[in-house]
């Protein structure tokens, strides 16, 4: 007899849907992960579409006339927002209903970015991205959590690995769709794209997206949210201001960065106690979690950096238009698109440990090539650059990813899919004020012995930002081409300094792979059976080992040869919990049929 919500193939495929699967829905998952995916574009190609239009906000007259600093916090507002609040909204989504919260969290990101549009002054650009940000994090927990309750164990894989290729192609393209809406708007458009796009998603999730929840859903953890987010503002905003100073030994740097550290250690404390936290640290203690996270935090702290800077160097000291600026991403869109849809097979035949360190040391590579790029360099290098950094992100994506909601209890998947999103978001964010900061801090140093014949107004103005230098000479008419010249090269070996940093991070998250994350299994070693079942065979067979960064198939041994943390090994023949026969006789986790014994 066939399982419930099989399809008519069930019985000759290799893959059985979930147990609990409503047979309609089963069928139409794959379109239910293009709903998830259209629907997820939009907040993703907000996280780099701006960046493109930061030069355009920095100017005095096409734009808002911020500083270096205001730019950084419009970017970060959203990221930290963002950041600081999906662990809650995965929990809200888990409890209240995954569509629901994820229609609302669209329609809320439409209305924000409506207002962030028509932001008159830099101040309420960033209040305005940080209400952007508390939308977003309503969004984007849901897709994974719902793709974890409709995919099969045996199919999620490959399913997070579309979602994970279509984030990075979302990241990749954002440049390119703001240099062609610049091209023909003002820099409003590059939000307010997003309200049509918002609207059309949440009547496609309305009828084609299954509503979930967790049958056992915890309690909102406020005390770990205030805590999270008070914490990484504290720190984020001393390390600006680091950059502002120009000394990072000055009480208005240093002040911040400790109290912060002090409440985010306090979160950690407190979240290690409490029955429902809001990021369980227990998780952490599964190596493949850990590393995973690391891999994921330490490549996306890297590439959001390396995008911040980069856009002013082509627009800044290149002169591209920001069409053309971000025309340049299209190298790393189709790096990805190459390498990212073959990551599962080759976590399949080489072990999750040695793909996801292979990716980050690509990455590695193509911020250490930056170095090549000076004033005059040829586009070329740049482009192999973007190539090469695309590459490894498309080889670290999904299978860090997949290997973080493999460990996490289906029933939690939204907790699962907070902490990947999380620790792109924080890892981001402190990408861009920690590598921005250290940019600030070279190019003021290296510019000011230039400076000395200027008005000390003009002379703090130019040292702002590469724009602020530019339009200082500017009104210097041919007297200022000089300093324009100094800008340009301080600029260039400022960003060499801190294209090294960004290196030496992504350096060292393939060495804690290479160290901490799970490599291929050789073999199943006998698992004892327990209970009812004590009288059925007590060695699982050894025909499918599991591999690091994909789900073990539950009754299979874990990558060193004991149960995986989290679920029961099950021997063969025994029944689920529903009292439904699994599919080959093995139990599935949560009552769900699992593939093959």
């Amino acid at each position: 007899m066939d399982s419930p919500g099989a399809s008519p193939q069930a019985g000759a495929s290799a893959v059985a849907p979930l147990a609990d699967t409503d047979p309609k829905v089963y069928r139409r998952r794959w379109i239910i992960l293009g709903v998830l995916i259209t629907s997820l574009m939009a907040i993703v190609l907000d996280n780099t579409v701006l960046n493109v239009a930061l030069k355009t906000i920095a100017e005095p007259v096409a734009g808002l006339g911020a500083s270096q600093s205001q730019l950084e916090w419009a970017i970060n507002s959203y990221t930290l927002v963002f950041a600081g609040l999906l662990f809650t909204f995965g929990v809200v989504g888990d409890r209240v209903g995954r569509k629901r919260m994820l229609m609302g969290g669209l329609a809320a990101f439409g209305f924000f970015s409506l207002v962030t549009a028509y932001a008159q002054t830099p101040d309420q650009l960033v209040w305005a991205r940080a209400a952007m940000g508390l939308a977003a994090a309503a969004v984007m927990p849901q897709t994974l959590s719902i793709i974890s309750n409709v995919f099969d164990p045996a199919e999620r894989p490959r399913a997070i690995g579309i979602w994970a290729v279509a984030v990075g192609i979302g990241v990749a393209i954002g440049p390119i769709v703001g240099g062609l809406l610049l091209a023909h708007f003002w820099w409003g458009s590059v939000f307010l794209i997003n309200v049509p796009f918002t609207a059309v998603s949440v009547a496609a999730i309305a009828l084609m997206v299954p509503e979930s929840k967790n049958p056992n859903p915890g309690r909102i953890d406020y005390v770990g949210v205030l805590a999270s987010i008070t914490g990484l503002v504290l720190v984020v905003y001393g390390i600006i201001q680091g950059g502002d100073k120009g000394s990072w030994v000055h009480p208005d740097v240093l002040g911040p960065i400790v109290i912060g550290a002090a409440v985010l250690a306090f979160f950690a404390w407190y979240e290690a106690r409490i029955r429902y936290p809001s990021l369980d640290v227990r998780l952490f203690r599964d190596p493949r979690l850990s590393s995973a996270i690391a891999a994921l935090s330490l490549v996306f702290f890297g590439m959001m950096g390396a995008l911040f800077f980069l856009s002013f160097y082509l627009q800044s000291v290149r002169g591209y238009t920001p069409l053309k600026a971000g025309a340049f991403s299209l190298a790393f869109a189709v790096a990805q698109m190459l390498t990212a849809p073959r990551s599962p097979a080759l976590v399949r035949r080489f072990g999750a440990k040695a793909v996801v360190s292979t990716g980050l040391l690509l990455v590695t590579v193509a911020l250490i090539s930056y170095q090549l790029l000076g004033l005059a360099t040829p586009v070329a290098v740049l482009a192999v650059a973007f190539f090469i950094q695309g590459a490894g992100m498309g080889l670290v994506m999904p299978p860090a990813t997949e290997a973080v909601m493999s460990v996490v209890p289906r029933e939690r998947a939204g907790a699962g899919s907070a902490l990947t999103n999380t620790a792109r978001q924080v890892s981001g964010a402190l990408g861009v004020a920690v590598l921005g900061s250290v940019l600030a801090q070279v190019y003021r140093s290296q510019l000011s012995p230039h400076l000395p014949n200027l008005p000390a107004a003009a002379r703090d103005a130019a040292t702002g930002s590469i724009t602020a230098s530019q339009a200082v000479a500017a009104k210097l008419g041919p007297a200022g081409q000089e300093l324009a010249r100094f800008a340009d090269s301080s600029f260039v070996h400022a960003m060499h300094i801190t294209t090294l940093i960004s290196a030496a991070i992504t350096l060292l998250g393939a060495l804690v792979v290479m160290r901490w994350m799970p490599g291929r299994a050789t073999a199943a070693r006998p698992v004892p059976a327990t209970g009812a079942a004590a009288a059925a065979p007590a060695v699982v067979p050894a025909a499918e080992p599991v591999l690091a960064g994909e789900a073990p198939h539950v009754g299979a041994a874990s990558v060193n040869g004991e149960a995986s943390p989290g679920r029961t090994a099950v021997p063969h023949g025994a029944a689920s919990r529903n009292g439904r026969g699994a599919a080959d006789g093995v139990a599935g986790h949560g009552g769900s049929a699992a593939m093959g014994g």
